[in-house]
């Protein structure tokens, strides 16, 4: 049975990814399995894919952001939605939701549950846009620090600075001599890396220093706060501020860091080693990296040092 089925996957999976991962995971897979649990998993076919595809898109954004709209099943979702307003998740959403549970279809074949995935020949067909990251102006770099937010001032002024934000460790800090202090980007126990191109040393801007000390001497450096407690916090002061326009968000101080370092002229590969992105540089598919060894730390010192924070 379906709902059988995806009990043991989700049980696998919770073991396999980070919370904040699973969590997207298990609500797809229980939103699938609440319509078409109680089916035989080789009952299914294209048309129930089709069907499924047709629901979610009229999901309104809105469910779960209140206690009665949490764990509702499809249908009772489908039937919020329309009573709710006009709005429907992005077909960024709907993918993430579709793949989720094509994935779990392929687990099935995999394990001898099924001999082949019976959406496969369903095509996903609605528009998935692009909604980049908007890089804050000046003036508005220059509004939020002047806030002196004491929940997240010291990791905004932190992001700006080198990238990175609360998924560090006093234990990440290494001392590189005369090239001052680094930060050792890597998996820890906070956080797990996405690309092995994130794990990285960046070296920490003389500006930082003061904040540094004012942070705990062993452990998490912001042990208070969660990625959702800094999202939600920039999302109030960006309110506050009256800065509200599309994709301004928390993670726009990271752009504002690459943003600074392309002013600079800094080459794009450069910048990617910062920021643990894989480089674009190459044309022909063939890896940089596997050529060379990559910016040294001097050059890496040089590139944060140019850094700037806009003067009050």
């Amino acid at each position: 049975m379906v709902q059988q089925s995806v009990r043991r996957y989700l049980m696998l999976r919770q073991r396999e990814l980070r919370p904040g991962g699973f969590k997207s995971v298990r609500y797809s897979l229980e939103l699938f399995a609440s319509k078409y649990g109680d089916r035989p998993l080789t009952a299914l076919s294209r048309d129930h894919g089709r069907e499924f595809l047709s629901l979610i898109a009229q999901l309104s954004p809105f469910l779960g952001k209140s206690r009665k709209t949490r764990g509702l099943s499809l249908d009772a979702s489908v039937a919020w939605s329309r009573s709710a307003d006009s709005r429907r998740i992005t077909g960024r959403t709907q993918r993430r939701i579709w793949s989720q549970v094509k994935h779990w279809l392929d687990w099935c074949v995999y394990e001898g549950e099924l001999e082949t995935n019976p959406f496969d020949s369903v095509r996903f067909e609605a528009k998935v846009r692009y909604a980049p990251y908007a890089v804050p102006t000046d003036d508005e770099v220059r509004a939020l620090l002047g806030q002196e937010d004491p929940h997240i001032g010291h990791v905004l002024r932190l992001c700006l600075l080198s990238g990175e934000a609360v998924g560090l460790l006093r234990e990440d800090l290494l001392d590189k001599g005369n090239l001052g202090r680094f930060f050792h980007v890597r998996p820890n126990a906070l956080r797990l890396l996405k690309i092995e191109a994130a794990e990285r040393q960046v070296p920490v801007h003389s500006n930082l220093d003061a904040v540094l000390d004012q942070l705990p001497a062993r452990g998490p450096l912001f042990p208070d706060l969660t990625v959702n407690e800094v999202t939600k916090q920039f999302a109030r002061m960006r309110r506050r501020l009256d800065m509200e326009r599309p994709g301004l968000v928390f993670h726009s101080t990271r752009k504002w860091f690459i943003t600074q370092c392309e002013r600079t002229g800094v080459p794009e590969h450069f910048t990617a080693s910062l920021v643990g992105h894989k480089s674009a540089r190459s044309e022909n598919g063939i890896t940089y990296s596997i050529y060379s060894a990559g910016i040294s730390d001097a050059q890496k010192r040089a590139i944060v040092d140019q850094i700037r924070l806009p003067s009050s």
